[in-house]
């Protein structure tokens, strides 16, 4: 395997952290050399006992894997391999971003999605944010709801802060209004030792197509460095109290570093679990929790990262293929749920931290807690996109031991076992009833015609609707352009930064939502979608439909069939055929139904 980093990326996002950490893995990988191997003139590059060959500073031929730092546009001359990013993928997880695909699959599947506080995107909701705070407070005094408010393209806990009353919300700077998103602020967290704290979960999405999810088995909490209360007037400023980020806390006089991995202010996943079941809590009900949100979150990101990925390497143009790790943060509540607080594109894997070791002398120090967690991310993550190393089997157990905790490599050098679980498509009979929205997104992209677009323009939607029959004599090519205007009009305005004229996807859906509740008026809005889908869907399959979609394509070939099963993420053989598309969805959500975890009826004290 080449793996081709990119260092002054590198430097730019984590110092030098994750460099040293991509260096000291290659290490971990090679400790020990094969029999017979030499020492290499100087400049060769190091060759590795899996075979890896690491070229640090860059290589000219084509790599196996491309590391890069900030984003998949680090290098744009990339036809071949894999890249440890994929396109959009920083703008997908941008605070209003991830607000608006998750609300979206809260209006189809609201119990499913109540993981993800309530949420108003500012400016454009604030009318609205405002007026519905008011009727609440009118209709009983007594309630004093809290609001976190979280700049979209904040990081690290950077410009955020708590407010009781909409009249406290900055949203000016300068003469420009803040882009943000206001939540509900959650007041009874989960506490240990008194102190409010977080998990971070690293999440490897390894391909798209088909969907491939992995779940670190060890992860990080970070813990407060100030005892906890209730939200008060007094207490809204308190960033030490309320705010989990390691970025700010790292700053408090009570931050505490520790060689363990169960005490201090940054302590592993598992310590804080074997905690927790030693009180009498059940451990593997609030990991299979987790899982559940992770998954449900992906599975809202992807229709939108698939139009990134189709304007950057459309069908037929050579490029390559892409994986990342994400950071989930997440909160436990006092009842134990789980709550989704963001989801981080490029997660620190610094495993190192700053300390004074002297009176204004500071000096980075090994972190052992991060280097427990963060070494074998990254390690097995090579190992997973490795060509050249058979796919590995997967540990079946949930939670590494306490042995496994603390395990190193062994001296013969072999590798441990590996550390990332997979969890989909190992669990996909649980949750593909939920990839809907998925189905609408293949259906945008395959009308979008013109390779790298992401937006519909207007002769594009008039094709979808004439191909997919949806106009009638109540309903005519003029109420379709009205329809257009209307809704593309009303997403301009929401997404100002835009410099594309068009119908994006969220706009599109918004149609889709339109079309779907004025064709099937008596059915909820879940099946109301899932019916004009099925319509579309058989409408594309008929001989009619061939020449009308060639003339919208342009140059762009469609798909095989086969591959636009994988696209709609679909579990029957002919997905644009009704009945099997109904079968499949009911009984995968029967599947769901019987398989749902009841709710955990624990009483944890603080």
């Amino acid at each position: 395997m080449h793996l081709n980093a990119s260092p002054a990326n590198q430097m730019e996002a984590e110092g030098d952290g994750l460099l040293r950490l991509l260096l000291l893995l290659l290490g971990y990988i090679s400790r020990t050399q094969r029999a017979g191997d030499r020492r290499q003139p100087a400049g060769t590059p190091r060759k590795r006992r899996s075979g890896s060959r690491e070229f640090p500073l860059g290589r000219r031929a084509a790599c196996d894997i491309y590391w890069h730092g900030v984003s998949f546009h680090d290098n744009e001359n990339i036809v071949s391999g894999q890249v440890n990013k994929f396109p959009g993928m920083i703008e997908m997880l941008r605070k209003i971003n991830m607000s608006r695909a998750v609300r979206t699959m809260q209006e189809l599947f609201p119990e499913e999605y109540d993981f993800y506080p309530r949420s108003w995107i500012l400016p454009e909701e604030y009318q609205q944010f405002t007026t519905q705070i008011r009727l609440v407070k009118d209709n009983d005094a007594s309630v004093n709801p809290t609001f976190i408010v979280k700049p979209d393209g904040g990081s690290q806990g950077d410009g955020i802060y708590l407010i009781r009353d909409p009249s406290d919300l900055k949203l000016m700077a300068g003469s420009q209004a803040k882009q943000a998103v206001v939540q509900e602020y959650i007041q009874k967290p989960l506490l240990i030792d008194k102190l409010k704290f977080d998990i971070r979960l690293y999440v490897l999405i390894k391909s798209l197509e088909p969907l491939e999810i992995y779940i670190a088995k060890e992860g990080l909490t970070r813990f407060c460095t100030e005892p906890y209360q209730e939200p008060s007037q007094k207490n809204l400023s308190h960033v030490f109290m309320h705010l989990t980020n390691y970025s700010l806390n790292i700053h408090s006089g009570n931050f505490i570093h520790s060689d363990s991995q169960s005490t201090g202010s940054k302590r592993t996943l598992s310590s804080v679990l074997y905690r927790l079941a030693a009180k009498g809590v059940d451990i593997k009900k609030v990991w299979s929790d987790i899982i559940a949100l992770v998954i449900k979150t992906v599975i809202a990101i992807v229709p939108e990262l698939k139009v990134y990925y189709h304007a950057d390497i459309p069908p037929g143009k050579p490029g390559p293929t892409c994986f990342q790790i994400l950071g989930f943060d997440i909160l436990l509540m006092k009842n134990l749920k789980p709550v989704l607080l963001e989801v981080n594109s490029n997660p620190s894997m610094r495993i190192e931290h700053e300390q004074e070791v002297a009176p204004g002398v500071l000096e980075y120090v090994p972190s052992p807690v991060d280097k427990e967690v963060k070494v074998g991310v990254i390690r097995d993550t090579l190992r997973l996109m490795d060509p050249g190393l058979k796919k590995p089997s997967i540990s079946q157990k949930e939670i590494p031991t306490e042995a496994e905790t603390q395990a190193r490599i062994p001296d013969d050098g072999t590798l441990p076992s590996l550390c990332l679980k997979q969890v989909y498509p190992k669990y996909s009979k649980q949750f593909n009833y939920l990839r809907l929205v998925e189905r609408i997104a293949a259906l945008f992209i395959r009308f979008l015609g013109v390779k790298g677009n992401m937006r519909l323009g207007p002769t594009a939607f008039r094709t979808f609707i004439r191909t997919c029959k949806l106009s009638s004599s109540n309903f005519t090519m003029a109420s379709v352009d009205i329809l257009y205007i209307d809704i593309t009009r009303r997403w301009s305005g929401a997404t100002p930064d835009s410099r594309e004229a068009g119908m994006g996807l969220q706009a599109y859906m918004d149609a889709i939502f339109y079309l779907a509740a004025r064709r099937f008026k008596s059915l909820a809005l879940r099946e109301q979608v899932a019916s004009l889908l099925e319509l579309c869907e058989a409408q594309l399959e008929s001989p009619s439909s061939v020449e009308e979609r060639r003339s919208v394509s342009c140059s762009r070939a469609p798909p095989p069939r086969a591959n636009r099963t994988q696209t709609l993420g679909l579990t029957h053989p002919q997905p644009y055929s009704p009945s099997p598309l109904r079968r499949a969805a009911s009984q995968d959500y029967r599947l769901h139904q019987r398989l749902k975890p009841r709710a955990l009826k624990v009483n944890v004290e603080n």
